[in-house]
């Protein structure tokens, strides 16, 4: 079986590296199902895979129009008047997207259940627990998988200075339950004389007294009482949980955590993100590092020990990105990302991301 069928964005960086690693496999062009096409016309979805195929689901964020369709879909459905369109960056109804895209996921799993002639690389379900991050966290806590310690959702900023007191911490990670990447991530630090901090890559923009959210690459610091609550409140109207604060470990003057890429449960690519901000996640601009240089044994070990872990419990995934801290022989995952694999010309056994599952996958 060498055909491939894809539901993604047909513009996009990952179809490109996809089709290249096709080519210089031998392998013919991976069929493209648009998803603005499959989500106005889902009937598509049976002609694209009329033969034996290896289909993938790819993410819909690189389509605007793909993007703002479920936003609209999940506001009906949780009956609410659809917003308008969000600039590009804008963190806007994080809550109603995911509502539309889980919606999304449990359609096509139905559909794919009555099309045999498909095999799956990513589940929707999977893939749709995975975009739920507290909900995957927990998930994977359950399964005994070693996560941050989890304090649940955050309501607000007053919420948030409870939990502090409550759990006797000065430091934690907010994080909106259904972003990406670090969009809306929040490093929150306070002290016994009152100060307090928050770090992120979420910029506020004040306009007709209302607060809008962009995404930025330029890191934000937030030291007054009303800045951070306004932040944390308009983050917990899209849905907001919180994580104990997890030091990770230090190279010069950067510190870092570690990106795995778990193909057929096992761990292939792996690579460093170091940085000297709180976010080490490699679209804010950060470097990539040598994870072989940076771990001694007993930490690789007990890399892939978790990412083997971490892996099992989500077995209809043949492809899924891990995040993780590792420190003195002990590591914890940080986050399970089912669109994870998207780090071009990184190699493993000479292989890309593209051209390894390809080969690991594809009968």
């Amino acid at each position: 079986m060498t055909a491939m069928t894809v539901l993604a964005t047909a513009a996009s960086k990952r179809v490109r590296l996809l089709q290249a690693a096709r080519a210089q496999l031998g392998m013919p062009a991976a069929r493209v199902l648009e998803w603005r096409d499959w989500l106005a016309q889902p009937s598509l979805l049976a002609q694209a895979l009329d033969l034996p195929c290896l289909f993938k689901i790819e993410p819909p964020g690189d389509d605007p129009a793909a993007h703002l369709h479920l936003v609209q879909d999940g506001c009906r459905l949780l009956d609410r008047p659809p917003p308008r369109a969000p600039e590009h960056g804008e963190l806007l109804a994080m809550d109603a997207w995911f509502a539309g895209f889980a919606d999304a996921m449990a359609r096509l799993s139905q559909q794919l259940a009555g099309l045999p002639l498909a095999q799956v690389v990513n589940a929707p379900g999977d893939i749709c627990l995975m975009t739920d991050k507290l909900a995957c966290q927990r998930h994977l806590r359950e399964l005994g998988v070693p996560v941050p310690a989890l304090l649940g959702r955050v309501d607000g900023y007053e919420h948030l200075q409870a939990l502090l007191d409550q759990h006797d911490l000065d430091r934690l990670y907010l994080k909106p339950r259904y972003g990406s990447s670090a969009s809306g991530v929040v490093a929150y630090r306070r002290n016994r004389a009152g100060r307090q901090q928050a770090t992120s890559s979420a910029s506020m923009v004040h306009t007709q007294g209302a607060i809008r959210l962009f995404n930025d690459k330029r890191i934000a610091r937030y030291e007054r009482a009303a800045d951070i609550g306004a932040l944390v409140d308009a983050l917990a109207a899209q849905e907001l949980y919180a994580e104990a604060w997890l030091d990770k470990p230090r190279c010069g003057d950067s510190h870092y955590d570690l990106r795995v890429v778990a193909i057929g449960g096992q761990p292939a690519h792996r690579v460093a993100r170091l940085g000297t901000r709180m976010m080490t996640n490699l679209h804010l601009d950060n470097r990539r590092g040598d994870a072989a240089a940076l771990l001694g044994a007993a930490d690789m070990a007990a890399l892939e020990a978790t990412v083997r872990q971490a892996a099992r419990t989500f077995p209809a995934s043949g492809v899924a990105g891990y995040d993780l801290v590792v420190r003195r022989g002990q590591a914890h995952v940080l986050e399970a990302n089912a669109f994870g694999d998207l780090l071009p010309g990184l190699l493993w056994q000479g292989r890309d991301t593209c051209a390894a599952q390809l080969q690991a996958l594809a009968p």
